[in-house]
């Protein structure tokens, strides 16, 4: 079915994954099954009760989604691909997006806040703060409600371990003097253009700057998973999963593409 795992991207993750060990009388099922279940549901963003038959019993694909997500799988998963391809370290960049939360999302039992969700005049919405490399492949993820600045969201994203790269680019929201003394202080150059209230702007390289149509293109792949696209999830766990998935999807290529 289309958006299923092609069998080249299957042999690049198929070791990344658990075993999983079923009961005598009902063995486990294929991982690689699940695995496209997640996808379909990801892609299509209908509720885990209306998945294809083809990918087994909803309830035991949904099952197997959420543990994972407690094991932090997902979260291992996109680190091992980031590291093993993540060759373009001269420039680094970082950008928000808001998203709409539907309706259901509402309600969860620890409270909307807590989960990532912000109020707004249109209802709930999510923030989500990423941080991609030079060729738009998303590298790390942060979640927060929609009214939160893009500041805010930073730091978690500025400290992940990677290649520390020659240039980190990102708009004007995130022009501060701490987070510019941050780049500097381990090497890397700031290309931020300057707010319009700085007493004195700062020089930036507008060259430089115009590649950050790759972080707003990644986006925008993101968002072709409808699941990413509108907010369906309760939990903030559910949909950092979903987004690790998504982000998953969009690495895979650049594996397949050498060999």
């Amino acid at each position: 079915m289309r958006g299923d795992l092609t069998d080249a991207e299957w042999e690049i993750i198929q070791g990344l994954l658990p075993s999983e060990r079923g009961r005598c009388v009902r063995p486990a099922k294929s991982n690689r099954l699940f695995l496209n279940g997640m996808l379909y549901v990801l892609r299509t963003g209908c509720p885990w009760r209306d998945m294809h038959e083809r990918y087994g019993k909803w309830n035991s694909v949904y099952v197997r989604f959420r543990r994972w997500a407690e094991q932090g799988v997902w979260d291992a998963l996109l680190e091992t691909l980031v590291d093993l391809g993540l060759t373009d370290d001269w420039q680094h960049m970082i950008d928000s997006t808001i998203i709409r939360a539907h309706s259901q999302a509402a309600g969860a039992k620890r409270g909307t806040h807590k989960e990532g969700f912000g109020q707004s005049c249109g209802g709930f919405t999510s923030k989500i703060h990423a941080r991609s490399d030079g060729q738009g492949r998303p590298l790390a993820f942060a979640l927060t409600g929609g009214e939160v600045s893009d500041y805010s969201g930073a730091d978690s994203l500025i400290d992940i371990p990677v290649t520390t790269p020659h240039c980190f680019l990102a708009d004007k929201g995130y022009d501060s003097d701490r987070l510019r003394e941050k780049q500097l202080f381990r090497g890397i150059l700031p290309v931020i253009p300057p707010r319009s209230n700085r007493k004195k702007p700062i020089p930036y390289n507008l060259q430089h700057y115009k590649d950050r149509h790759c972080i707003e293109r990644m986006f925008n792949k993101l968002k072709r998973f409808r699941r990413i696209a509108t907010r369906y999830d309760k939990t903030r766990k559910s949909f950092l999963a979903f987004l690790h998935l998504a982000a998953v999807k969009l690495w895979l290529p650049s594996f397949v593409n050498k060999t």
